[in-house]
């Protein structure tokens, strides 16, 4: 067979300050950069995306892949309307030059644009209007996607990931290799079963590597091998405001029905969703009283500056928190914190050098869901421990082997508290992200991260008890911790803003 493949990845919180414009996915920071034809097979061979995982499986079948046009940009607010119709041309016109036996589509499934609330239900149906009723379209799906009946109605079959942090990308799109093989095999789609939970899960309360979504995630791959089907289910994007927000249930197969009811009784209970979080200055707190006596660090989760979710990344409430409990003082060059977003800030580092001390306004006051600003910035003198070009290869679980360009980076020291700043904007979800600015994770007592859970796929090894040494802490930023914070306007009354 020939597969056409292509690619598009956004997560929309429309609750954001800043949106995604073509720039966006042009820059290469968090996702390489826009990319079409032989430059995507090369670039996103042997990457942790779906799009590598596929296209390996692909070759591995025998069959040839097409590579159209792929493209990712950083979680923010809306996609422009010029950005998405962008993308949504690069890849018509490669479908409509036919020559291809089926296609594959690498998608998130929570993009919102300015001008369409289901960017991904949409591009599945333009190509389903120049393809034809009976033409394969197989596309993966971000365990985040709010996944929309009309993206279950115009492909054939849709797949997404089982883990968060997702270390199972690649593996995604292997599955959705398997799907299309069935597909193809049958002669038809495959039965379909799908049902929407009628409440908003909060993101931290999804990693699969706590419960309750550890035990969920394997009663999903016990049902699939009793049932003989693929089932998946999305917790959900929680902060994009349109009507068909929220998590989904589904399953392709025979058995699809009996499957879907199977799981579904387990994953819609809604105490086992509930979860508590820490103010900054609690946390900072309580790993002060602990960190004396570990030897391994202690780790707070900076959740509502999540640039994976919306935030800015630039915010400085945990910050502004450990300096006024002397984190540094008690531990000095043991505390670390990273990544604080503020391009002029590198730049000023840079331009000093190492060894330098300059008198810098980091961080930003920025607006939040509330109403209100987040914490103004921190004045003061730093200084200048290492310089980067913010070129770096991600080792991590989550990624693995992709590499992200964030431009000039520096490690800012101030009371003895390192700040890794980047010029582009990432969530910590790998250690060498610190590394790159010369912070070891290993050798800190204290270390914050602008991430809500993709950090534990590779900070969690860091910790003695993930249970008691990883915090949430809510400092003021742009992404609700709750759903129920924000100002929804089209969420259905139905669907409730918290479990």
């Amino acid at each position: 067979m020939k597969i056409l493949v292509a690619g598009y990845q956004h997560e929309t919180n429309t609750f954001a300050p800043l949106k995604a414009d073509w720039a966006a996915f042009t820059r290469g920071d968090v996702f390489p950069a826009f990319m079409q034809g032989q430059a995507m097979l090369d670039q996103l061979a042997g990457v942790n995306l779906p799009a590598g995982g596929f296209i390996a499986a692909a070759q591995a079948r025998g069959w040839q892949v097409l590579p159209g046009s792929w493209c990712g940009a950083s979680p923010s607010s809306y996609v422009t309307q010029e950005a998405f119709e962008r993308i949504s041309s690069a890849v018509l016109a490669d479908v409509a030059q036919g020559g291809f036996d089926a296609v594959y589509l690498d998608l998130h499934g929570a993009g919102v644009a300015d001008h369409l609330a289901d960017t991904e239900g949409e591009l599945i149906t333009r190509i389903r209007a120049l393809v034809g009723p009976d033409l394969p379209i197989v596309a993966s799906l971000d365990l985040h996607a709010n996944v929309t009946e009309a993206m279950l109605a115009q492909a054939d079959a849709l797949v997404a990931y089982r883990t968060y942090p997702h270390i199972d990308m690649a593996s995604t799109g292997e599955l959705a290799a398997e799907l299309l093989a069935r597909r193809v095999a049958l002669g038809r789609k495959e039965a379909l079963a799908f049902r929407r939970l009628p409440f908003l899960i909060p993101l931290n309360a999804q990693s699969t590597w706590m419960a309750p979504a550890q035990g969920l995630y394997e009663a999903l791959a016990a049902a699939d091998a009793q049932f003989g089907v693929h089932l998946s289910f999305c917790m959900g994007f929680p902060a994009s405001d349109f009507d068909e927000c929220g998590p989904m249930v589904w399953a392709h197969g025979a058995r699809a029905e009996q499957a879907l009811a199977h799981l579904y009784a387990r994953v819609a209970e809604p105490t086992q969703w509930t979860l508590d979080f820490l103010p900054a200055q609690d946390a900072v707190a309580h790993v002060l009283a602990r960190a004396a006596g570990m030897s391994t660090p202690l780790v707070i989760a900076d959740t509502q500056d999540n640039p994976g979710a919306g935030g800015s990344s630039n915010t400085t409430g945990l910050l502004h928190a450990l300096l006024a409990q002397g984190a540094g003082r008690q531990f000095p060059g043991q505390v670390a914190l990273g990544l604080m977003f503020d391009p002029s800030a590198a730049q000023a580092a840079l331009a000093a050098g190492v060894g330098a001390s300059v008198s810098l306004s980091l961080g930003q006051a920025v607006a939040t869901f509330t109403g209100q600003h987040s914490d103004p910035p921190v004045q003061g003198r730093f200084k200048v421990r290492a310089v980067s070009d913010g070129a770096v290869t991600l080792k991590g679980p989550m990624m693995t082997g992709m590499a992200a360009t964030l431009g000039p980076c520096a490690c800012l020291e101030i009371d003895g508290v390192l700040v890794a700043v980047a010029s582009g904007q990432m969530q910590m979800l790998d250690r060498e992200l610190f590394r790159m600015v010369g912070i070891e994770p290993e050798a800190m007592k204290i270390i914050v991260v602008k991430s809500s859970n993709h950090f534990r796929a590779d900070f969690t090894p860091l910790v003695a008890d993930a249970r008691t040494d990883i915090l949430v802490a809510k400092a003021a930023g742009p992404m609700a911790a709750d759903p129920a914070d924000l100002p929804w306007k089209n969420l259905p009354d139905a669907m409730r803003r918290r479990p």
